[in-house]
């Protein structure tokens, strides 16, 4: 019954329409009249809102990137701060270290191994085999840009505790300038601190451990003075672990090796392997004053410098007045908040010492990119460069030498 009520219902609005369109009644009050008696159109439910596909969203990509630039070994001699020393009886080594500004600028992370401890004049200045540096050298170096700093050495301790705790208290006077120091402490607590640190949007802990210090020993209870790695090889190792919980990136400087020999020895690889194992994505050698080879481990996880050999110092002969410069590219990409590190352009070039010596005094130290050198500065420097460039690249060809 109700569907025939329904059918002469409908029946009726057509005529009804019909008669509307031949006295010429609006488009409008038609159409209103087609929509009287229809149902209503149905409301869309959580439940029917499920059943319709989404369109899949684009994954949201951000990008953060730094470049890290590193130097060896500030070994300060006598003869580097004699030929420093101004008139006024203060030390400038602007003039020394001007073209280490030049290389690494373009860089957000410049990192050297401060060699020698930096007590200052006031402790008396002194040079081999127990080395105390004036200050000024760190203040150049801070001038200059470098921001990381190591002092986990063999000679951290040359100055026994009071040279390390005058150079901690320098390089905390830096902190305000974006300097970080790492290897020596004056507390258990800065020892035991996990510091991470932020640069360009990437997050990085900063380590630094070494080999020994010369035979010389913190004093009973005081071990937290300087990082020793001998014996607390898993503490170490922890402490990378740790660190890449908290941080993207893990630099960690390794005070190792044979000194004087270029060559990587089985030490240097067993660790270099752990440390990458272990979280490590930046490894840094010094030590030997001499390079070493680069190398990548676990699929590019990892980059090694074994050996940057000296920055700067008044040895005098190769292989050791022949240093090592390196620098990587840090890339950050966050995928829907998921973060991903690589390393890429890992590279290296080489420097060198020059000083004059005149009636057994030196003179006119300056260190140099060998694309600054001339025959009267280094004779025969492109053979020596072709020589020392291929140790760089022994262990992996894929190492770029140049571009700085």
């Amino acid at each position: 019954m109700k569907k025939k009520r329904k059918l002469r219902a409908d029946r009726l609005l057509i005529l009804i329409i019909a008669a509307a369109l031949i006295i010429g009644i609006p488009a409008k009050v038609i159409a209103s009249l087609a929509g009287r008696g229809k149902e209503p159109a149905p409301q869309q439910t959580a439940e029917t809102a499920e059943t319709v596909p989404a369109e899949s969203a684009e994954p949201v990509v951000e990008t953060y990137q730094a470049k890290l630039f590193m130097a060896g070994d500030a070994l300060i001699h006598g003869a580097v701060y004699y030929c420093a020393q101004q008139p006024n009886g203060t030390y400038d080594f602007h003039e020394i270290m001007k073209n280490m500004k030049t290389l690494a600028e373009d860089y957000d992370l410049r990192y050297y191994n401060q060699e020698t401890i930096l007590g200052g004049t006031e402790m008396g200045l002194s040079s081999y085999p127990r080395f105390n540096t004036p200050q000024e050298f760190g203040d150049t170096m801070v001038d200059y840009g470098f921001n990381l700093v190591s002092t986990a050495n063999n000679h951290s301790l040359d100055m026994d505790e009071t040279g390390i705790l005058r150079s901690t208290a320098y390089w905390k006077s830096k902190e305000d300038l974006g300097v970080h120091m790492t290897g020596t402490f004056d507390s258990p607590e800065a020892q035991q601190a996990l510091p991470v640190y932020e640069v360009n949007g990437i997050t990085y802990t900063f380590l630094a451990y070494t080999y020994g210090c010369n035979g010389l020993e913190p004093p009973a209870g005081k071990e937290y003075l300087v990082n020793l790695y001998p014996g607390h090889e898993e503490e170490m190792l922890e402490k990378v672990r740790q660190a890449k919980e908290v941080s993207d990136v893990v630099i960690i400087c390794m005070h190792w090796g044979t000194e004087y020999s270029m060559d990587v020895n089985e030490e240097q690889l067993s660790l270099a392997q752990q440390l990458s194992d272990a979280g490590a994505d930046i490894i840094i050698g010094c030590h030997p004053h001499v390079i070493e080879p680069i190398q990548w481990l676990n699929d590019g996880k990892t980059i090694v410098y074994y050996s940057l050999g000296n920055m700067v110092s008044a040895q005098d002969q190769l292989p050791r007045i022949i240093g090592m410069i390196g620098g990587v590219t840090i890339t950050k990409t966050v995928t829907d908040g998921v973060s991903e590190i690589s390393l890429s352009d890992a590279r290296a070039d080489l420097i060198y010492t020059k000083y004059d010596i005149i009636g057994g005094h030196f003179y006119n130290f300056r260190v140099y990119p060998f694309s600054d050198l001339t025959e009267e500065l280094l004779p025969d420097h492109e053979a020596i460069y072709n020589e020392f460039s291929s140790k760089i690249t022994e262990l992996d060809p894929t190492i770029l030498v140049g571009g700085f």
